[in-house]
């Protein structure tokens, strides 16, 4: 740490708010003039500060609460559901008892506490406690230490980091916007292969093309650690002695993740969440997988406590399919291609998305430290 710095406890160069929430289901503590942040609403923002909230006080609601109104330039944070959100309010705004509203003294310069509690996020979620939920109380905020430079030096310090966290975050929705646009374009790709189609091409119903059946039961005592992957909605959850389903096979959520649509290389045992591919009809697997990765097969579920999808329904949609295996392995190849490719270019953004929220990680320790 640098000369001249000093370290001091949050709650001698703060102070530190509760919040409240009035009753919920009496419409007069609420649509009044009050501004009323939740740690749910937090965590929707993209930016550090806040000047509207959804939900709004009375005056009523206000009084009857223990909520209290924070002067602007205060930094909130969320105590729990999660730890951590933070936000910095333009005008003057109350909380719910989720959240905590920290009013910094004059020796410290709001945006340095908020980049400085950005900062030790982790160590935060440390310090909350509870069964249910972790929380973390006003008396532990207030023993966190914070180091304290001059006021000159706490806006240098915001200065840098502002700018640098304005290069980052245009990085960061560049990567975003690239790895969206990846995807997009092989869904493009896909849709235009059965819409488009070619010579060769005639409709069917799909159970003409493939039979869908529902997955086996097995119980969890039943299940013993083996070769054959266990495919559930939401995918391979584990694997089997016995793979009653000869691969390569493919299957989709029946119940739960309806419409995921899972292939599999090698033999298999689908559970009862699934409908899996009985018969292919002498049809390339690889084409049907895409075929039906290309539907929107949530439109087939039936059922309003438990939503399931009907086999019966997705047999009877019409599709176009071409006749010759030959020529579906070749249009399944270069689906598979350019797959690949769609991964390795999705891995590139991922890993450069890590590193900027690395870097950012970085940049507020080395801030912190003295190092900028």
């Amino acid at each position: 740490m640098k000369a001249g710095w000093e370290i001091k406890k949050l709650g001698d160069v703060c102070d530190v708010m509760n919040g409240g929430t009035p009753k919920t289901g009496d419409p007069a503590n609420w649509d009044g003039n009050h501004l009323w942040i939740t740690p749910a609403e937090m965590g929707k923002r993209l930016s550090p500060y806040v000047s509207d909230t959804e939900r709004k006080l009375s005056d009523i609601g206000l009084r009857d609460s223990s909520a209290k109104l924070l002067p602007p330039n205060s930094v909130i944070l969320s105590s729990r559901a999660p730890i951590g959100h933070l936000v910095v309010n333009t005008e003057l705004m109350a909380t719910n008892q989720g959240c905590k509203g920290l009013i910094p003294r004059s020796q410290l310069y709001y945006k340095y506490l908020y980049y400085y509690l950005l900062s030790v996020v982790e160590l935060l979620n440390s310090l909350g406690s509870g069964a249910t939920f972790k929380e973390l109380s006003g008396g532990k905020l207030k023993d966190v230490e914070i180091p304290i430079p001059s006021s000159t030096e706490q806006q240098r310090i915001v200065a840098i980091l502002d700018e640098a966290f304005e290069g980052i975050a245009t990085a960061k929705a560049n990567a975003e916007q690239n790895l969206k646009n990846a995807r997009a374009l092989f869904d493009s790709y896909l849709n235009s292969v059965f819409t488009q189609r070619g010579d060769g091409w005639v409709e069917k119903r799909l159970e003409d093309v493939c039979a869908l059946q529902r997955g086996f039961d097995l119980p969890t005592r039943s299940r013993v650690p083996g070769s054959f992957p266990l495919v559930s909605s939401s995918g391979f959850i584990d694997t089997h002695v016995e793979g009653p389903v000869k691969g390569p096979g493919v299957a989709t959520g029946r119940s739960g993740s309806i419409g995921r649509v899972f292939y599999i290389e090698n033999d298999y045992w689908p559970l009862n969440t699934v409908l899996f591919i009985k018969e292919f009809h002498g049809n390339d697997s690889k084409l049907v997988y895409w075929l039906l990765t290309h539907f929107d097969l949530n439109r087939f579920a039936t059922g309003t406590g438990v939503p399931t999808l009907n086999r019966n329904f997705v047999h009877d949609e019409r599709v176009f399919f071409p006749d010759e295996q030959s020529v579906q392995k070749i249009i399944a190849t270069k689906i598979d291609v350019l797959w690949e490719e769609t991964q390795q270019l999705e891995s590139i953004y991922q890993k450069k998305i890590s590193a900027l929220d690395a870097l950012k990680k970085s940049i507020l320790n080395k801030a912190f430290s003295g190092e900028l």
